[in-house]
C-alpha cells in the first residue's frame, strides 16, 4: 500500500531542516561610512553579509567577476572565500583588518573610511555556521547571493531586519548578543528564501524545493530520512513514472535521489555522532549501512575524516 504523504510531506520545510543542522552564529554586526575612493579587502573566513543604505558598492569574490550593489540592496557571501569591496574598479585596497584596527569605533560598532568626496553607507556583518560540514550542505549556494532593491526600494523584511540589527548593536542591552544573532539567522534565512524562489538556475535542495513533486519528495526524505526508500516510492509520491521521477530530481538537484538521500543520512549521523546521541554501529545501520566499515568508508569519502573523528572536527 502507498504511504500517503501527500499534505504531511509538504508540511515538512525542507529549508528548516537544512539549516537546523547548519547552525548559524552570528559574530559582529557594524557601521560601515566610507567616502570614495576607498577600497576593503576581506580575507577567507567567516561568511558576510552587506547592506548598502547609501550609495553604491562594487563586490568582488574571490576569483569571480565584480557585482555592482547599489542603494537597498543586499549582497551575502554565504561561502566565506574572501572577497573584495571598493567605491569604483581600480580603486586601492586596504586589507579590513589594518583598517579596523586605526578607524574602527568599537563603542559605537562604527567603521569610518576613504576620501573625502560622496561614498557609501553600509551596514555589514559576518557570521559562522556550527553544524554539519558545508560541503555537505552548502555547495547548492553560490560564493555571492544578491538580494536587488524592489521598484518601491528595500524590501520591507531587509530594512526592517537591518534596522533592528543596528539598533542592538549600537545600544547593547542584557541579552543583545542573543539577540543580534537571531537576527543574523532571520536576514540568512529569509535571503535564501527570496534567492530560493527567484533563481532559476540553481542546482541542489534549494533547486528541487522550486518544482512542486519534486519538493514533495524532498518533504518526505527530510521528513522521514531513515525510512527504506526507493526510487519507486519516491516516484509514487511525486506522482511520476519512475524513469521520469529519476530524470527530472536529476535534473532539478544535480544527483540521483538514492544518492542525495544517503549525502543526507550521512549529514545526519555525523550530527547525532557530534552531539553524542548515537555511537558509530547504531548511526551505520540508521544509515542504511549493513556494515561499520561500508559505513565508515562512505563517510570517510563524504567529509574526509572516519565517523570517529567527528567530535574532534567540531568548532570549538
Amino acid at each position: 500500500m502507498t504511504q500517503d504523504f501527500g499534505m504531511s510531506a509538504a508540511r515538512n520545510d525542507v529549508l528548516s531542516e537544512v539549516l537546523t543542522l547548519i547552525r548559524l552564529r552570528g559574530e559582529l554586526v557594524y557601521t560601515a561610512i566610507l567616502g570614495a575612493p576607498w577600497g576593503l579587502g576581506f580575507q577567507a573566513g567567516p561568511a558576510h553579509f552587506h547592506f548598502v543604505e547609501t550609495g553604491q558598492v562594487w563586490i568582488t569574490p574571490a576569483g569571480e567577476a565584480p557585482i555592482l550593489a547599489r542603494e537597498g540592496d543586499l549582497i551575502l557571501l554565504p561561502q566565506g572565500k574572501g572577497h573584495v569591496m571598493t567605491d569604483a574598479l581600480g580603486s586601492p585596497i586596504e586589507s579590513i583588518e589594518t583598517v579596523a584596527a586605526d578607524h574602527f569605533d568599537r563603542d559605537g560598532l562604527v567603521l569610518r573610511h576613504g576620501g573625502d568626496a560622496e561614498g557609501a553607507k553600509l551596514v555589514g556583518g559576518f557570521f559562522s555556521f556550527e553544524g554539519s560540514p558545508l560541503p555537505a550542505i552548502m555547495s547548492s549556494l553560490p560564493s555571492l547571493i544578491h538580494i536587488p532593491k524592489g521598484e518601491n526600494g528595500a524590501p520591507p523584511w531587509l530594512a526592517a531586519i537591518s534596522r533592528f540589527l543596528v539598533a542592538e548593536a549600537q545600544e547593547p542591552n542584557p541579552g543583545s548578543s542573543l539577540m543580534i544573532s537571531r537576527l543574523i539567522d532571520l536576514l540568512v534565512i529569509r535571503t535564501l528564501r527570496s534567492w530560493a524562489a527567484s533563481e532559476a538556475n540553481r542546482m541542489g535542495w534549494l533547486g528541487g524545493l522550486g518544482e512542486e513533486r519534486i519538493g514533495r519528495t524532498l518533504s518526505a526524505m527530510h521528513g522521514d530520512p531513515f525510512h527504506r526508500w526507493t526510487v519507486q516510492s519516491l516516484a509514487e509520491i511525486a506522482g511520476m513514472s519512475r524513469s521520469i521521477f529519476a530524470e527530472r530530481f536529476t535534473a532539478a538537484v544535480g544527483e540521483p535521489p538514492l544518492r542525495y538521500l544517503s549525502r543526507w543520512r550521512l549529514t545526519i549521523a555525523a550530527d547525532l555522532l557530534r552531539s553524542g546521541g548515537l555511537k558509530v554501529t547504531e548511526a551505520a545501520y540508521r544509515s542504511g549501512y549493513t556494515s561499520d566499515a561500508a559505513f565508515s568508508r562512505a563517510f570517510k569519502a563524504h567529509f574526509g575524516y572516519a565517523p570517529s573523528e567527528v567530535r574532534r572536527q567540531s568548532p570549538a
